[in-house]
């Protein structure tokens, strides 16, 4: 990705990591489309736009509505998007998602928001992507939706929810194609965000930048793969 003025959108751009990649790609001269349920409420994605008045733009978009999704592509009929990171997902509490314990009205909200809504957004969005010069779709998952790599068990809604957007993505690498779409799954580690907790691994920063790296490398042979943010393959 160049210094050209390209157009992202984010959604769940009012914090952690969807803040961070708004952050960053606004001091790289991007045009950002940020996306969250209560912007009113978004008092550090206000900040930003206050620093990149002209570059950002924010919009209100609560991914369990998938009217809402239509409606705002409707709203952005006629824009170009170069790329859009579908950044906003849920983890349900802990010991609802254990053996035993589980909230299965907590699991399908899950679902919609983490495996639903990046389809929806694909399909709501798929003709701003296609008339972009970059036509990239990326797609927030986590290694926990690993089946490779999953030794601990547990955290039923989260992980099935993971592994099944990866399938989503796999699906949309091939359904895309046609439209030279890439389609891209990003890992962005265990980061210090109020879903990964104080004790996570790694910033927001280090983690989003590593991230870029990866979706300055990809190229459309690499389309449906699963990367995380040190640029590392990961299992399915």
């Amino acid at each position: 990705m160049n210094k050209t003025i390209s157009t992202i959108l984010i959604t769940g751009a009012n914090r952690g990591l969807g803040l961070e990649f708004a952050t960053q790609f606004a001091a790289d001269n991007w045009r950002i489309i940020a996306c969250c349920r209560q912007p009113d409420h978004a008092e550090s994605l206000h900040t930003l736009k206050n620093t990149y008045e002209d570059q950002l733009l924010v919009h209100k978009l609560d991914l369990s509505d998938f009217a809402a999704i239509d409606r705002l592509a409707d709203t952005l009929h006629g824009e170009t998007i170069d790329l859009i990171i579908n950044n906003a997902g849920v983890y349900p509490p802990a010991l609802q998602g254990e053996f035993g314990r589980i909230n299965y009205d907590a699991w399908l909200e899950t679902f919609r928001i983490n495996t639903l809504a990046p389809l929806k957004m694909a399909e709501a969005f798929v003709t701003h992507l296609e008339r972009s010069r970059l036509k990239m779709f990326a797609i927030i998952t986590s290694k926990m939706g690993s089946i490779a790599d999953n030794g601990r068990g547990g955290s039923y809604p989260y992980r099935t929810s993971k592994v099944a957007v990866n399938m989503v993505a796999k699906s949309l690498a091939i359904d895309l194609a046609p439209r030279h779409i890439t389609t891209i799954l990003l890992h962005p580690g265990w980061v210090r965000t109020r879903m990964g907790g104080p004790g996570a691994l790694i910033s927001a920063q280090q983690s989003v930048a590593g991230m870029r790296a990866v979706l300055n490398r990809v190229t459309p042979y690499d389309s449906g793969k699963f990367f995380a943010y040190d640029g590392q393959l990961i299992p399915w």
